[in-house]
Parts: structure tokens; C-alpha cells; sequence
């Protein structure tokens, strides 16, 4: 059974019965739509990203879904980025990459270029775990897992925070301040206080190239789970219950459907909604010892996509003509009300698809901690059609727990999403999912020689 069809549910599917065999039979569970946060809403017809909206470069996951489920990726429509402080922008894009680089070294000196160094190191050890899931190997906790990658200096990296590794390695507290905090606060919608490891992935996916899904990025999952003919079965499940037989674990699976409660026994389960208390009420039965509540909360958060007028005089720009902006992110000043906003663009781009020039009604997406009042709206723009408000539990805070979630509850009971905890991407998702996918195989078949193996990097280079 796999609890969740959301990308952690569908792609952890899809690798079980790459790594099993047809033959393996595959229940999902999942009370609402397929896709989970990958969600999209209507407006004028037109399907716009509501949440996780791009994909970086290097995922690689990603890319191969795309590739297997015949997928395209959407056609990019260039747009420039600023960062508000509330007054008035600090850093500002031009359409020539060598000013964009003269302003940002005469304005933050060499910060720009050590965080890119910075964040390069990070993704080049990161990307190791590509061969080592090439070749079986599996991890059975988030530590050995960043250990294996990156050594202590990964594990610290979860638990001290990003502003204070960047200083440590040259960048001002300036630098940090504009353009660190902007893009967490667009990304994560927390400060620079994120441990340094989720700041880092973060940071990566601002700084590279990235892309989405022709369609929208939902079709990976529900094309994952078509591919995989898995039994999708609309329940929500209520907890879960150990028994045995011929000493080998059996767990039950208690659900809630439209049809009223029902259950059913697996030999293996593969939990991928958040267990935390905030998120899910979900009870573990007949567990000794009992698997442990979870500490730590989720940072709510409001996507508005709204369809008007931008209010550009607010940002400094009285001719709305003159507003050379697609994309707004903001610093961490106390009197702003939203994080970030850009003007979006359709699933489906068609050829003769342009932008809206920035005195027409556009389609903008806002991100805030709290739902945007009226006044709020009026702010940011002069008139406007329609408001459509997602409020979610996005991402965890970053600043409530000590320790990560474990990924073994038991003999053949996993957990995926603690993985979040590390850092939360569609990639890291799809990353954990394999390595799940991978680590229930070698369990169940004792390849115990596959798991949590030291020195990697050595041995994979033996066997190649």
C-alpha cells in the first residue's frame, strides 16, 4: 500500500515496480486529487500552476519522468525579477546578463560569486546520490543518506541555519540580507534562520535554469500511475495496525471512502502524507515499541492567483506602461504583507503565446503568510476580476525540530516525506522516493550488503 498520491506517492509507485516486477500488487490511497500540492487553478478557460511551479536543471528524477510519461517540457517566456524592499526595489534585472553582473559585484562585491561557489559544491556532492541509486544502494535514514553524500559536513548543514554558513564562507551580511532573504521568502516562505541545507537547495533552483511541465506538472503523477496500473483507491486512510503471519509482518490498513470505513492487509506500506500531528490524524496499532508522535510544525502558507490590474504606482511606477517587471520578490521588512508575486503563464503556451504587457489585466500569483485582505488587494492592484485563494501547510519550519524523521517505522512500514525536513523540492521528493523504492527491495530480499554502505564514492567507482 502507498498512503498519498501526491509526487511522493505516485513516483515511489512507479520505482517499487521498476525494482519488484509487474507482478507486484500496487494500492494507492488518496482522498483528494491526484498530484497532491502539484495542483493547478482555472481562470479564463486557462490552467495556471497554483504551487509547485519549477523544476530545476539537474533533476534528474524529474527529467527522466517526463521523458518516460512522453511529456514536454514548457516553452520558457522570458520575464525579469526585482526585489522590493517595501519602498523601493535593491536589486533590479536587466535583459543584459554583464550588467546584471556589474550591479550585483557593485552593489554586494564578490558575495554573489562565493554563494555561487557555495551552492555548487553543495549540488555537486547532492548529485552523487544519482550513481549510488544507480547501482542499488539504499539508505535506511535521512542522516546516513547526507552522510553518504556530503559526510558531517551535511549533517550540520541541517541544523545550523543559512545565514550563518554564508558568512562563514565570505558573503556580506548585506548580500544576505536583499537577495538570501528574498529568495527563501519566495521559495520556502521562511528567513534566512532555514538550516543551511534546504537554504542550499533553495538557493540552486533560484540560480540555475528551470522548467516545467507542458500541461502542468501534475500530469508526472497521475502519468506515473496510469504507467504503473496502480490500483488508485479514493479513501483517506485513518491509521494503521500491525498483526503477523508465519512470523513475518502483515499490516492492516484501516481507511475512510464514500462508501463508509474498510481495511485491508499488505506486506508492505509506504506512508507519503506528513505524520505530524498538524497535518494528519493517523494511529499506529499494536506497534511495541509504539512509533513515536513527530515533532515539529508546517509554515502555512497562501497562494492568491489573481486576474487584474497591477497597482505599479505602489512600487514606484505611476505609467503602468513603464513596469518592466514579471516577477516580484521581497526582503524581510516587517510592514510587507506578501512574499513574493509574478506574473504567471499558462500550463499550455501556445506558439503565438506573448506576455501581458504591464498595463493589461494579467494573471499574478502572490504568495503571503495570511490571506490577503481587501485593502491589501487594493494595494497591489487598481481593479481586478477574480481572486482565487489556496491556503496550505507548505512546507515544514524549518526552525521547529532538533532532529529528522526517521524512514524506517518498522520492519516494511517506510515513511517518505520526512525527507522534507532535509529540504522540500519535487526532485528531493522523487530523490527519497527511489531510495525507498530501493531500500524496501533490499530489505525484503536481504541484500543487506545494499544498505547504508560507508565509503561509496569508492566502491561505486570499483564497480564501474
Amino acid at each position: 500500500a502507498v498512503v498519498g498520491a501526491g509526487l511522493g506517492g505516485s513516483a515511489v509507485t512507479y520505482f517499487l515496480q521498476q525494482h519488484f516486477g509487474p507482478q507486484v500488487q500496487l494500492d494507492v490511497y488518496e482522498p483528494a486529487g491526484v498530484g497532491g500540492r502539484l495542483a493547478t487553478v482555472t481562470v479564463n478557460k486557462q490552467q495556471y500552476e497554483s504551487r509547485g511551479a519549477s523544476i530545476h536543471a539537474l533533476s534528474l528524477h524529474m527529467q527522466d519522468f517526463v521523458k518516460i510519461l512522453g511529456l514536454k517540457h514548457r516553452r520558457e517566456v522570458a520575464g525579469k525579477s526585482a526585489i522590493f524592499s517595501g519602498e523601493h526595489f535593491v536589486l533590479e534585472e536587466t535583459d543584459w546578463y554583464l550588467l546584471n553582473l556589474f550591479r550585483l559585484w557593485w552593489h554586494y562585491g564578490i558575495s554573489f560569486l562565493r554563494l555561487q561557489m557555495w551552492v555548487e559544491e553543495v549540488m555537486e556532492k547532492f548529485m552523487r546520490i544519482y550513481k549510488y541509486q544507480a547501482h542499488g544502494y539504499a539508505f535506511s535514514s535521512l542522516e546516513e543518506l547526507l552522510r553518504s553524500l556530503g559526510g558531517d559536513t551535511f549533517i550540520n548543514m541541517t541544523q545550523r541555519s543559512v545565514a550563518e554558513s554564508l558568512l562563514e564562507v565570505g558573503v556580506t551580511q548585506r548580500f544576505v540580507d536583499d537577495v538570501i532573504a528574498a529568495v527563501l521568502r519566495s521559495s520556502y516562505g521562511q528567513s534566512v534562520l532555514v538550516p543551511a541545507f534546504a537554504g542550499a537547495m533553495s538557493l540552486a533552483g533560484a540560480q540555475g535554469s528551470t522548467w516545467a511541465v507542458e500541461g502542468g506538472n501534475k500530469l508526472v503523477c497521475s502519468g506515473l500511475l496510469k504507467l504503473t496500473k496502480a490500483n488508485v483507491i479514493t479513501a483517506r486512510v485513518t491509521g494503521i495496525s500491525l498483526h503477523s503471519s508465519e512470523g513475518r509482518a502483515l499490516y492492516q490498513v484501516h481507511y475512510e471512502g464514500s462508501e463508509g470505513p474498510g481495511s485491508a492487509f499488505y506486506d508492505m506500506v509506504v506512508v507519503t502524507t506528513p505524520l505530524h500531528p498538524s497535518r494528519s490524524n493517523f494511529t499506529f496499532e499494536n506497534f511495541e515499541p509504539p512509533i513515536a508522535d513527530f515533532p515539529g510544525a508546517f509554515q502555512p502558507s497562501v497562494t492568491s492567483v489573481v486576474h487584474g490590474y497591477l497597482n505599479s504606482s505602489y512600487f514606484g511606477f505611476p505609467d503602468p506602461k513603464l513596469f518592466p517587471f514579471a516577477s516580484i520578490l521581497t526582503t524581510d521588512t516587517p510592514n510587507l504583507f506578501f512574499n513574493a508575486m509574478d506574473n504567471i503563464c499558462p500550463v499550455n503556451i501556445s506558439a503565438a503565446f506573448r506576455r501581458k504587457q504591464p498595463q493589461e489585466a494579467a494573471v499574478w500569483r502572490v504568495l503571503s503568510q495570511q490571506p490577503l485582505d481587501k485593502q491589501q488587494l487594493k494595494t497591489l492592484f487598481r481593479s481586478y476580476y477574480s481572486v482565487q485563494v489556496t491556503e496550505w501547510q507548505s512546507y515544514p519550519r524549518y526552525d521547529a525540530a532538533k532532529s529528522l524523521p526517521p524512514i524506517v517505522l518498522h520492519e516494511n512500514l517506510f515513511y517518505l516525506s520526512g525527507v522534507e525536513w532535509v529540504a522540500s523540492s519535487m526532485e528531493m521528493i522523487a530523490v527519497a522516493a527511489k531510495n525507498v523504492a530501493l531500500l524496501a527491495y533490499n530489505r525484503w530480499h536481504q541484500e543487506l550488503e545494499k544498505i547504508d554502505q560507508k565509503d561509496l564514492m569508492h566502491k561505486v567507482k570499483t564497480e564501474l
